[in-house]
């Protein structure tokens, strides 16, 4: 079975806008077996918390650390995958998390205008040499709060970061800025459409306030020798064990393990 994969075109088109989108990377009968696993995953509803945005709707997710043999995983550790960050990292990667966002019909919250260096930086992460795998478990549309980027904006480094509601947000005076001079990009996908961005790359979503939920499965990946200084992070300088890609399908691997270092808020 063949497998999508990342291009020299593709990281062409990463380095110059900031992101690039595969369409299709999943096949259909990956993301029915993942999404299925998903929601009657017991482990990540228990382990999952929510976020509130400025008008008090809220998106619930869940995260986590550690790599296993759980489908997640086995799609974060999948070769096309793997690959896919060597190349934009231009090294080898390490796993730093993994995360499912799920965005709820009516009540899923909206993010502000923010990057992940914004966090990460605070992480102990000396360089912004980390990048964001998203895959759309379900349809991504303007309706239902898909992602929303700045075309380019990883160019201008990071930028400051303070509270806005419960989450981290942007420097808004400098991203009313940016708006003016580079292009907003609503990136609406299929389930199975895959999302590499960069860690500095503006980005942002509307609150859900459609019938349809928004879920997607989100890992990061950091350069393996950019280790952070602080924190407890050890996966995001370990070498990951890649698995074939097809190891998702065949696997009997069901949802994911209470012992994978979740984040516990």
């Amino acid at each position: 079975m063949d497998y999508k994969k990342l291009s020299i075109a593709d990281q062409a088109l990463f380095n110059e806008d900031g992101y690039v989108l595969i369409k299709g990377m999943l096949k259909p009968e990956e993301v029915k077996k993942l999404y299925d696993i998903a929601i009657h995953d017991e482990v990540i509803s228990n382990k999952s918390f929510d976020r509130g945005d400025a008008n008090g709707l809220r998106t619930k997710l869940a995260l986590w650390y550690s790599l296993g043999d759980d489908a997640y995983s086995l799609l974060a550790r999948s070769k096309r995958i793997v690959e896919g960050a060597n190349l934009l990292l231009e090294g080898e990667s390490a796993h730093f998390h993994s995360k499912l966002m799920q965005k709820e019909p009516k009540v899923g919250g909206a993010w502000e205008w923010h990057q992940d260096y914004g966090y990460w930086y605070r992480d102990g992460f000396l360089y912004p040499q980390l990048l964001s795998v998203l895959t759309a478990l379900s349809p991504s549309t303007k309706e239902n709060g898909c992602l929303q980027v700045i075309k380019g904006s990883h160019r201008v480094g990071r930028i400051e970061h303070g509270f806005s509601g419960e989450q981290v947000g942007a420097n808004q005076e400098r991203v009313d800025e940016l708006l003016k001079r580079l292009e907003l990009v609503y990136v609406e996908m299929e389930a199975g459409d895959t999302l590499f961005f960069h860690s500095n790359t503006l980005h942002r979503s509307d609150a859900n306030l459609s019938d349809a939920p928004r879920w997607s499965l989100i890992s990061a990946y950091n350069l393996i020798s950019n280790k952070p200084y602080k924190g407890n992070y050890p996966s995001a300088s370990e070498a990951i064990q890649i698995v074939n890609d097809e190891t998702l399908l065949k696997s009997d691997s069901e949802g994911i393990q209470e012992d994978a270092n979740f984040l516990i808020k």
